[in-house]
């Protein structure tokens, strides 16, 4: 009897080790289950290209007292050292330019004779990256300590320390904010930037990225007779933007667009492309920013490198089909057939291209059978506000904003041109549709002024 409880009390004790066993393993089982998914579940979502917001930005705009007409260009210029062939030139380009008379040149720039340094070059740049960034902070509610990344962007005047750290230290920034200071990379280089941030976004998560894109003119000025190095000082003019870029999911429902598409080009490994917009100095050892007669075919050419990479992403099936088999018949079967042009009035309903002068936008409206109210944008912010360099697609952006054009879900093509020579492009989609009521941009004090007639004006 006692052999037969113990063997029924073995048994028992033997059941209920097994029962404890078999729990430990599903809960052991569980757990890894569990951390398995965690972590297929994190890979999946870290390798997942993150969205990009553009939660607003803001393009300076300068004092009254600060605009320049032609006729007081040229009364500041006859009291410079150039030669009576060198005034007229420069006469004869701002006439034909497509500036307008109410462009901004740098406070220093209005003293006769013009003799500026260092602390007026850094006064003119202070005056607007300053502006611009804290109205775009305004404008978002984002405090500069939460800024996690600074990219800023100035072709020709790089001082030391840099434009970085000057924004770092004005707005007294952390110690782990992460900084990238771009120089010499032309007027694509807001665009480079904007792509840069693209690039930091997909790595750190619940980020800010603050673009800050200007171009110094005080410094810049060229004093000598050499034709193509004059036409410069017509063009470009005193401005800036600041451009504020985020990843976190919260920051979708009140962002203006989502960042859809970048693709840079660069064609600096051909000798004539790189040296089309090349700093030098004159004979005279005067230095300056020379433009090659080259120029405009080498922007087509940049133009149409870039377009035909972009194209391939962006591009409705139908005209995929068209594009393809143009493409392989100029190319694998050698047949004389025309590039074949997309129609780009079926891929974006908005245009931001770089005002380089109207000799380039007459030619873009051309090539790329834009309306004129599409390139409206790109005239109207070079005859307001001019060339400003790497910032002047935003003063273009901005101008369509101001005009109540943006629409939900319509899509934004931003390109520019720099030395080097690089055509840069961004695709952005409007998250919302913007009212001009609700806005405050560079332009919405005088924007029922425009359009103005070109012809009529100039």
């Amino acid at each position: 009897m006692c052999i037969c409880q113990e063997a029924a009390l073995s048994f028992s004790t033997m059941e209920d080790t097994i029962t404890s066993f078999n729990l430990i393993s599903l809960i052991l089982a569980l757990i890894c289950s569990t951390y398995l998914l965690g972590s297929l579940a994190k890979a999946y979502f870290s390798s997942r290209a993150r969205k990009v917001f553009l939660l607003d930005f803001a393009c300076y705009k300068a004092v009254h007292s600060l605009r320049i007409s032609h006729d007081v260009f040229m009364k500041h210029a006859a009291g410079e050292v150039f030669s009576e062939e060198s005034l007229e030139f420069q006469k004869n380009i701002l006439e034909k330019s497509g500036l307008g008379h109410s462009t901004y040149l740098p406070e220093a720039m209005w003293r006769v004779p013009f003799n500026p340094c260092m602390a007026d070059a850094r006064e003119e740049l202070q005056t607007v990256i300053y502006g611009s960034i804290d109205e775009v902070l305004s404008k978002t509610g984002v405090k500069a300590a939460d800024l996690g990344f600074i990219i800023a962007n100035c072709s020709l005047f790089n001082p030391t320390p840099s434009v970085c750290s000057m924004i770092i230290n004005h707005y007294k920034l952390k110690s782990n904010v992460v900084s990238y200071n771009l120089g010499g990379m032309g007027c694509s280089a807001g665009l480079i930037a904007v792509d840069l941030a693209k690039q930091l976004l997909q790595v750190h998560i619940n980020s800010y990225v603050l673009v800050v894109s200007t171009e110094n003119i005080t410094l810049n000025l060229y004093k000598g007779n050499k034709r193509s190095m004059l036409v410069p000082n017509c063009l470009f003019r005193m401005g800036g933007a600041a451009i504020l870029l985020s990843n976190r999911l919260s920051d979708h429902k009140n962002s203006k667009y989502q960042l859809i598409r970048t693709v840079r080009t660069h064609k600096g490994s051909e000798d004539r492309d790189h040296k089309c917009t090349y700093q030098e100095e004159d004979s005279n050892g005067i230095i300056g920013l020379n433009l090659s007669k080259d120029l405009a075919k080498v922007a087509e050419d940049a133009l149409r490198t870039n377009i035909t990479s972009l194209c391939p992403l962006v591009l409705p099936f139908s005209q995929k089909i068209l594009f393809v088999t143009n493409f392989i018949g100029r190319r694998a079967l050698f047949m004389k057939m025309v590039p074949y042009v997309p129609d780009f009035k079926l891929m974006f309903e908005h245009f931001c291209i770089h005002p380089g002068g109207k000799g380039l936008l007459d030619k873009f409206e051309k090539n790329l059978k834009l309306s004129e109210w599409q390139l409206e944008p790109s005239r109207m912010t070079l005859y307001r506000f001019g060339n400003t360099s790497s910032s002047s697609v935003w003063y273009e952006l901005a101008y369509s904003e101001a005009k109540g054009r943006i629409q939900r879900g319509d899509r934004v093509l931003q390109i520019g041109l720099g030395a080097g020579f690089k055509c840069n492009s961004a695709v952005w989609s409007a998250i919302r549709t913007l009212y001009p009521s609700t806005e405050k941009n560079a332009w919405m004090e005088e924007i029922e002024s425009f359009p103005v007639h070109m012809d009529a004006v100039l």
